[in-house]
């Protein structure tokens, strides 16, 4: 996919790739990035027929050589300033879904944090609402 995504795509390529990042794409992250894609307010414009599609799109390019920095570029250079929080938060629920955060997931946050210019105060506030929403007793 050489053309530019749009913010949808965007977003979705990052769940996508923190889901595949650890080579096993479970059926609680899967599950995730559809209930993020159905609820979120981003992606109330967005045509849910699209999501395997784009999903797919994302797979073909993190196959090949350089995939992972590729689709780092693609997401920072498609998705706007003001999404990249949202973003990061959404590769969070993805890692958090399965509620066991493997070390490919936490490599690939600190890239994400790299390539989207987040800082760290804002990223550690983040990651504090994603692990209260999704703790288990």
């Amino acid at each position: 996919m050489s053309e530019p995504l749009n913010h949808h795509a965007a977003l979705i390529y990052v769940m996508v790739t923190m889901s595949a990042v650890d080579r096993t794409m479970t059926d609680a992250e899967l599950a995730r990035i559809g209930e993020i894609v159905s609820h979120l307010p981003i992606f109330r414009d967005f045509d849910q027929e699209n999501l395997v599609q784009t999903a797919e799109g994302c797979g073909e390019i993190l196959s090949a050589d350089g995939g992972l920095d590729h689709v780092l570029v693609l997401i920072r250079s498609n998705l706007p300033q003001k999404l990249r929080e949202t973003a990061y938060a959404v590769a969070l629920e993805v890692a958090a879904a399965d509620l066991d955060v493997k070390p490919e997931e936490t490599r690939l946050l600190e890239m994400l944090r790299d390539a989207l210019d987040l800082d760290k105060l804002t990223t550690a506030a983040i990651e504090r609402g994603i692990r209260a929403r999704n703790l288990v007793i």
